[in-house]
């Protein structure tokens, strides 16, 4: 018999994946990767925000291409993890990277759907991935900061993201390459920072 839930979750699934597909780094993760199953997380409160967010920021005389949405990706080893920040939203504090900006004043998360974690991906492991849609705002392109003192936020601005490197060797270590997908995502106002940026809203676990 047609189940209509088995229907939309294999339609969903198909999004996810054209999803992922669409933002990998590099073009040979086409083969790489099986993914099972997807769940659609329907968070009223985050998708109003992110909503919040855009019309606040377009009333602000931002562009079009600035309030696009567009996705970016987290990665978790295990489901209570990803459904965790499916319900509380991406915190700051949450990251172990601090190369783009400082980690208690925005998130991190990741460009690329294969280049989710430091680490290579080994053969046979699993994890689950949470697809955020991201209004990336106003982007600044920053250098890397390898030091202790932080780069903090900038006026006026959304998001960092680090300058590509267009030249980059092919053999760029998964960590590198893993540092300089990242969006580090903020939102500040009033000379403080939100804890749980609205721009980012968590969208599919996969």
């Amino acid at each position: 018999g047609w189940n209509p839930e088995l229907e939309e979750s294999s339609s969903l699934l198909q999004r996810a994946v054209s999803v992922l597909q669409s933002s990998y780094l590099d073009s040979t993760s086409q083969d790489g990767f099986l993914y099972s199953q997807a769940i659609l997380v329907e968070n009223d409160v985050f998708l109003r925000e992110l909503k919040a967010f855009a019309q606040a920021k377009e009333a602000a005389g931002y562009s079009q291409e600035e309030l696009e949405e567009t996705f970016a990706f987290l990665l978790f080893d295990n489901e209570e993890e990803a459904k965790e920040v499916c319900q509380t939203g991406l915190r700051v504090n949450s990251s172990s990277i601090s190369t783009l900006g400082d980690p208690a004043k925005g998130v991190y998360i990741s460009k690329h759907a294969d280049c989710l974690h430091p680490r290579p991906w080994y053969h046979g492991k699993s994890g689950y991935i949470v697809i955020c849609k991201l209004i990336k705002g106003k982007v600044k392109v920053i250098s890397e900061n390898y030091t202790t003192s932080y780069t903090c936020p900038s006026p006026g601005y959304d998001c960092h993201v680090a300058i590509s490197r267009s030249n980059l060797p092919s053999k760029t270590s998964c960590c590198q390459a893993f540092e300089q997908s990242q969006y580090y995502v903020y939102e500040v106002s009033g000379g403080s920072t939100a804890e749980r940026p609205r721009q980012i809203c968590p969208y599919i676990i996969i």
